[in-house]
């Protein structure tokens, strides 16, 4: 894996200049001795009181459903009450809680109940949780508790759930559709249009897959209080649900967070069985702990993507985009929530990066016997630029240009920004040529072209395919505050409280940075403290690559806060005026200017401030008016063995523009993983059910995931355009090469063997997909467009349109 041959190699900074360089992460040496402790880890802990929780800890195993849609008529759990080591058995009735949405409610007809209750609606939806001293004692009460359950046809395709007569999820609304979102005024593409392009494109559903599965620990303090340790990304809201779900004053829940080993959007809001867990250690009063076997989190925890789009756009004699016009259904699972307006969220970026006179996009979100489809990694905007650029490699193909052509010739231009979009969004600034330009320059694009058009004239068995991508993504979304406070010892050690909570993207080391730039303190003498609700009084959690732009930006103003109070303190020590008090970051001394035999460190700046009688301690909300846009290029070249269908990333250039670079081996890292993820749903990752609804992708021998020996030959670049929305110029870096280099591989698979007839391939893929592409090919069956469905242009016609409410478009685009 490569960066830009321009970058240093790592190096250890001067103090004072920090900023912009490649430091080892602070946070690694905990990881990688394994001191650092993850949920599972607390099982062998003390509790507050000085208990070893091992002595008294219950496990919750959840039993699942095995059918995905049928009346409950009861479910029997006298058999497992019975076993041994097994402390109790519930079902809905004992919960005594009314059925709620989890991370985001887009209508009270969708509300969850936390065990199954007259209706179940897929395979794995929690029918009793067994309470047992162990967790293979829970796992033999699972095997006892058997229920009645009268079968109802389960609906898994999101397209039969819209069609008439299909079974209801929730009879009562009288159809499927959750969400219909049709703001957008009618564009016909042929009236304007020299040339229409059309496509039908499946976005598959995916598995969040964490590298640690979803859990909780519920247990109450010596003050009465419920502590729950939990595997999340955003401990405020999850804090702020879970006290009114329960009916508690929020002073009486405290939420911790230990490691949490990836999150990727699947792991925000209330989860249904961290209810379960919090209710259970209050009536037991022992400590209760949910950790799902990786089957189960499969399952139980929300999947991503699910959208079937069909996309056109026209273009003029010049090649030029003449309007965009989209349907998309989009798959929201049982119980529809944040995962049924995401969609939206790809409406909203459907114009990417390009300059699009007339636009319309038509959303139908559906209800269907799976798992709830939520948030994951880009959550919505990787949808949207999967979806134009797949259609833009189709349209330079049927319209005879390369494809790095076409898009130069429509990319919104370098002076237009702000750009304000056709859906609305204010565009904060880019460079979109820019990018592709060095994408296209690093890549060796001419000499990749070369080589692939010696191996089609060979005929050579294994040929080359070279896919481009352009994005550009909205990051800071939703809540655009943030909370940092700030204070700096005696000892001259700093603590640094931040609202938001890390899971793996190098929080300490970026706001540390961020603080010894400004002060000159070494990383080392800086703690970052997150992820517990007692010790952070606000905060907005980590989701939508918000965190450095927000929580950085805060961390700076209070950092600012802290000098200006030192400033004055020296003033007053030195007999000088504040004005004239410089601070010298590289020794990390205070002295009036032109005077620096006087310089005052940090230990005597703090000393003083404690003499007054306080701390040297400052705190600082910031907030961001408008969400940021990254953007970028990625262009991978891939080999595809048309004989076998099987398909290698040779070399994938990624060209990511986040803002101002404050940490590059950071951003690198998030290229890195960014670029592995889009090259897994691009060639392998696939959640697949059967017709009944059972999931045949359960564990990792089923779902694929691509290893390090699929996802060689990284090239990182980073381009630098600052944003003017924060004091900082960043933008987020968490999703933008999972956009990028999603859509960039899947081309370059149909570009290999393009030449051979095949016009398009659904993702993932896999080789048999690719193998049968090529047979039907050859057999003359190349056709990738059918109408979208007929209900969409019933729906507009009678005028049926639900706006979607605002407050989702925000969450959505926060997540």
């Amino acid at each position: 894996m490569l960066s830009d041959p321009d970058e240093p190699n790592l190096t250890t900074p001067a103090r004072g200049s920090i900023l912009g360089t490649r430091v080892r992460r602070v946070e690694d040496p905990e990881l990688v001795t394994g001191s650092a402790r993850y949920l599972a880890d607390l099982a062998a802990t003390e509790d507050d009181c000085g208990r070893h929780r091992a002595d008294h800890l219950i496990h919750l195993v959840l039993v699942p459903s095995p059918v995905a849609h049928g009346v409950l008529a009861a479910v029997h759990t006298t058999d497992a009450t019975r076993l041994p080591g097994v402390h109790a058995v519930w079902t809905a009735p004992d919960l005594e809680i009314a059925p709620f949405a989890g991370f985001v409610n887009i209508d009270d007809a969708f509300a969850r109940p936390a065990l199954a209750q007259e209706r179940v609606r897929f395979v794995g939806e929690p029918l009793a949780a067994i309470f047992a001293t162990s967790a293979e004692a829970a796992a033999d009460g699972v095997s006892a508790v058997w229920a009645e359950i009268d079968p109802i046809d389960a609906v898994v395709d999101p397209e039969a759930s819209l069609e008439d007569g299909t079974a209801l999820l929730f009879p009562e609304r009288g159809h499927n559709r959750a969400i219909v979102e049709q703001p957008d005024d009618p564009v016909d593409l042929d009236a304007v249009s020299t040339r229409v392009v059309r496509g039908r494109y499946v976005n598959q559903r995916v598995a969040v897959a964490p590298m640690e599965t979803d859990g909780c620990l519920a247990e109450v303090d010596a003050d009465g209080r419920l502590v729950l340790w939990a595997s999340t990304q955003m401990p405020h809201l999850l804090h702020r649900q879970l006290a009114g779900v329960l009916g508690l004053d929020p002073s009486q829940i405290r939420i911790r967070t230990p490691q949490v080993g990836g999150g990727f959007g699947g792991k925000a809001g209330l989860h249904h069985p961290y209810v379960i867990a919090c209710l259970a250690a209050m009536r037991f009063q022992r400590p209760v702990m949910w950790s799902p076997w990786r089957s189960a989190d499969m399952t139980e925890l929300p999947h991503g993507r699910a959208q079937i789009q069909y996309a056109e756009a026209g273009f003029d004699e010049d090649a030029r985009l003449t309007g965009l016009r989209f349907h998309l259904v989009g798959d929201g699972g049982a119980y529809p929530g944040i995962g049924a307006a995401l969609p939206g969220g790809t409406r909203r970026m459907g114009c990417g990066t390009y300059a699009v006179p007339a636009y319309q996009c038509d959303v139908i979100a559906v209800a269907t016997n799976t798992t709830p489809v939520g948030a994951y990694r880009g959550a919505g905007r990787p949808e949207a630029t999967a979806l134009v650029e797949r259609l833009m490699d189709q349209s330079a193909r049927e319209l005879g240009l390369d494809p790095v052509e076409l898009r130069r010739r429509n990319l919104i231009s370098a002076d237009s920004f702000p750009h304000t979009t056709p859906t609305g969004l204010v565009y904060d600034s880019g460079d979109y040529l820019m990018a592709l330009e060095r994408a296209v320059e690093v890549a060796g694009y001419e000499e990749l072209r070369a080589e692939q058009a010696q191996r089609r004239a060979a005929g050579d068995r294994v040929q080359l395919g070279i896919g481009v991508a352009c994005y550009v993504e909205i990051t800071a979304g939703g809540t655009m505050n943030e909370y940092a406070s700030l204070e700096i010892r005696p000892d001259a050690t700093a603590e640094l409280r931040v609202g938001t909570a890390a899971h793996g993207q190098g929080h300490a080391t970026s706001y540390a940075m961020i603080v010894a730039d400004a002060t000159g303190l070494p990383l080392e003498a800086i703690t970052v403290i997150d992820g517990d609700t007692d010790l952070v009084p606000r905060g907005g959690g980590t989701g939508g690559s918000r965190s450095l732009q927000l929580a950085g930006s805060a961390t700076r103003g209070a950092t600012e806060a802290i000098i200006e109070r030192a400033r004055e303190l020296a003033a007053r020590l030195l007999e000088a005026d504040t004005a004239d008090i410089i601070l010298d970051p590289r020794s990390g001394t205070l002295a009036v200017a032109g005077v620096p035999t006087t310089a005052l460190t940090w230990i005597e700046i703090a000393a003083a401030a404690q003499s007054d009688g306080g701390e040297l301690r400052a705190e600082h909300v910031f907030e961001q008016h408008g969400a940021t846009f990254p953007f970028g290029a990625h262009i991978s070249a891939v080999e595809v063995d048309t004989e076998s269908g099987e398909a290698r990333v040779r070399r994938h250039v990624a060209v990511d523009d986040c803002g101002t670079v404050i940490a590059p081996l950071l951003v690198e890292g998030q290229q890195h993983g960014g670029i592995a993820s889009g090259i897994g749903q691009a060639l392998y990752e696939e959640i697949r059910y059967d017709e009944d609804g059972n999931l045949l992708t359960s564990t990792f021998a089923d779902y694929t995931l691509p290893s390090s020996a699929e996802t060689a030959g990284f090239v990182t670049v980073s381009t630098q355009t600052p944003t003017p929305l924060n004091p900082l110029g960043a933008k987020g870096i968490g999703e933008a090469a999972t956009i990028g280099s999603t859509p960039a591989v899947q081309n370059a698979v149909i570009d290999a063997v393009a030449h051979l007839g095949v016009r398009h391939i659904d993702m993932p893929c896999t080789p048999e997909r690719i193998w049968r592409a090529i047979q039907d090919a050859s057999n003359g069956k190349t056709n990738v467009w059918r109408s979208p469905p007929e209900i969409f242009g019933r729906l507009r016609a009678s005028e049926s349109t639900t706006e979607i409410d605002p407050s989702l478009s925000e969450a959505a685009d926060g997540i």
